[in-house]
């Protein structure tokens, strides 16, 4: 049988780095083959490619009818993003088969992705993959398939004028034990932009007022929040990515953040255009009080992929709808030039009759046509030298203006 002879079977992506899958971008073409290695000849039918990616959500509920009676709910859906297909290798068309003798084979393929897609994404009650799968026919036998998956990463650039404005917010509560009032505690924070990328450090500009009789403890998180939407109905899952705890506040004191950096991990980016599965971030300033809940103050976050322009806030949201060549940059002299000697620019009396334009005779007929214009080339004498003496001082006689009339 041909699976006792064929030693190898593999589909290969440019790009891909050994076993890590290879990454893409929407609108990208992918390029690859399809591996084969025969230890003999072989009788072959046909050899398939298909590219899929789709979204997909699952998830089960329990409930209840009654004091005896139970039963689960289920909820699914599936958005697909890509469907590819392509025969790399046809059978003839006389209805035989193909013999591929023995060795090495290779089947290169290529497709374009859409300009749309999903960023590939791993949750709990769904995912959004994509993957390459080819299958080899031959008479009177299984068929033998082998599949390769691959990354797709949406762009994000933080450069637009939504992620780059500021984000703040303020927030109250009012401290109650057994009915009595123990004072309120309030938070106002703020930062600088919506948008970031994973590694960049957000710094935290934050505001405490602890008027309660107890000490408060302050602290900010990174949330990831996953939205799985199906039927009309929708399942949320929350995650703490990162967190830091600050100091406690004493009661009647105040405690203020003068940038305090929070470091964004390694993290996916945010999907906000998938219509079955959301990914959001968020970052939350809690309060914890004794004996009451906590006092929250969300401020929301988009983790890009484009991280912020070097030259700042300012100048990055226009360099996002406009490419710059900044290349002529490196070619300016640390230090300026000197200026050229004056006997390089006026040399000798004779070169002013030379600033004469050309005689008829001598241009033979380059004069020929209805208009000529002879462009001279002007060379200046240099400026007088510097004196602090005004060489034309203004008279005494000279009766001053009066201002008035």
């Amino acid at each position: 049988m041909i699976f006792d002879r064929l030693k190898r079977f593999v589909i290969v992506l440019e790009g891909a780095e050994g076993d890590a899958p290879a990454a893409f971008s929407p609108g990208q073409a992918v390029s690859g083959r399809v591996v084969l290695e025969l230890a003999a000849a072989a009788r072959l039918g046909a050899l398939r490619l298909r590219a899929m990616g789709a979204a997909r959500v699952h998830w089960t509920e329990s409930r209840s009818a009654g004091s005896s009676t139970a039963y689960t709910q289920s909820y699914s859906d599936q958005v697909e993003f890509l469907c590819h297909r392509d025969t790399l290798l046809a059978p003839p068309d006389n209805g035989e088969v193909t013999v591929l003798q023995a060795g090495r084979h290779e089947f290169p393929f290529t497709f374009q992705l859409p300009e749309t897609l999903a960023t590939s994404f791993e949750g709990k009650h769904g995912s959004v993959r994509y993957w390459v799968k080819a299958k080899l026919h031959r008479p009177w036998a299984t068929v033998k398939k082998v599949k390769k998956e691959f990354t797709v990463i949406e762009p994000i650039d933080i450069n637009t004028p939504a992620l780059l404005a500021p984000q703040a917010g303020a927030k109250e509560k009012l401290a109650r034990a057994w009915y009595c009032n123990r004072g309120q505690v309030s938070v106002t924070a703020k930062i600088d932009r919506k948008g970031y990328t994973p590694g960049e450090v957000i710094p935290i500009f934050a505001e405490i007022d602890n008027c309660t009789s107890r000490a408060v403890v302050p602290k900010a998180a990174i949330i990831q929040t996953q939205t799985f939407i199906a039927r009309g109905t929708k399942k949320q899952k929350k995650s703490v990515v990162t967190s830091i705890v600050g100091d406690s506040i004493a009661a009647g004191k105040r405690e203020v953040w003068h940038g305090r950096a929070l470091k964004i991990p390694p993290v996916g980016p945010s999907i906000l255009q998938c219509r079955i599965i959301q990914v959001e971030y968020s970052l939350k300033v809690c309060v914890d009080i004794p004996g009451t809940s906590k006092l929250l103050l969300e401020l929301p976050l988009v983790i890009g992929t484009i991280p912020l322009h070097p030259f700042g806030s300012r100048t990055s949201s226009v360099s996002s709808q406009y490419s710059i060549n900044l290349d002529w940059l490196s070619t300016i002299p640390e230090q300026p030039e000197a200026p050229p000697e004056y006997s390089t620019v006026v040399s000798s009396p004779e070169a002013e009759q030379s600033l004469a334009p050309p005689c008829r005779s001598e241009l033979g007929g380059v004069l020929e046509g209805p208009f000529f214009a002879y462009i001279q080339e002007f060379r200046f004498r240099p400026p007088p030298l510097y004196s602090e003496i005004d060489p034309n001082p203004p008279s005494d006689t000279i009766r001053p203006r009066c201002m008035t009339c």
